[in-house]
């Protein structure tokens, strides 16, 4: 049995995962606030971890990834989706603690110079197997995904300068270790 955890669920509830959330709201099954650690699952446990729209309510980054990896099997699938750092998604939510790029999750990874740069700090590992970009195309079409490397290296390039290019990115990142 695949074990996956969709952390921060709210109502967003998906069969075949263990929902956790911090209020008990239904189809939730674990209620944990996740600024307090450990998590209450043991070490190597789960296979996939999706999070949505969590880690820029939590005041500790680097913390909450140290607690990803503890719970995370070896080459667990960990998804995680923030908002752009300059878009309207990031900046109008005053429950917002952290602003995310596309280099946020740099220093996880030892491919990475930034990693290579701050390697005596105790981080743990993940590979980033792929960014995808989320651009806003308006409430009748909606969000649309990006993974054409010329557009991203294009909205990349004009979101440095101009904000809401890019609304949301998602990192699929995976455990080493």
């Amino acid at each position: 049995m695949t074990r996956k955890l969709n952390l921060g669920s709210g109502s967003d509830i998906k069969k075949g995962y263990i929902n956790l959330d911090i209020f008990k709201v239904e189809g939730v099954d674990v209620v944990h606030d996740l600024s307090i650690y450990p998590y209450p699952f043991e070490d190597n446990y789960f296979e996939e971890i999706i999070a949505i729209h969590i880690l820029e309510h939590l005041p500790d980054t680097v913390q909450t990834l140290k607690e990803l990896w503890r719970i995370a099997k070896p080459e667990a699938k960990i998804i995680i989706r923030v908002p752009y750092w300059n878009s309207i998604d990031s900046i109008t939510d005053p429950t917002h603690l952290k602003l995310f790029n596309e280099y946020s999750f740099d220093f996880f990874d030892p491919r990475k110079k930034h990693f290579k740069n701050r390697s005596y700090y105790n981080y743990p590992q993940y590979r980033i197997d792929k960014i995808t970009y989320f651009i806003y195309l308006g409430r009748y079409i909606g969000y649309r995904k990006i993974n054409s490397k010329l557009l991203k290296h294009i909205l990349g390039s004009l979101a440095h300068i101009w904000g809401n290019v890019i609304r949301v990115l998602e990192f699929e990142l995976r455990k080493i270790g």
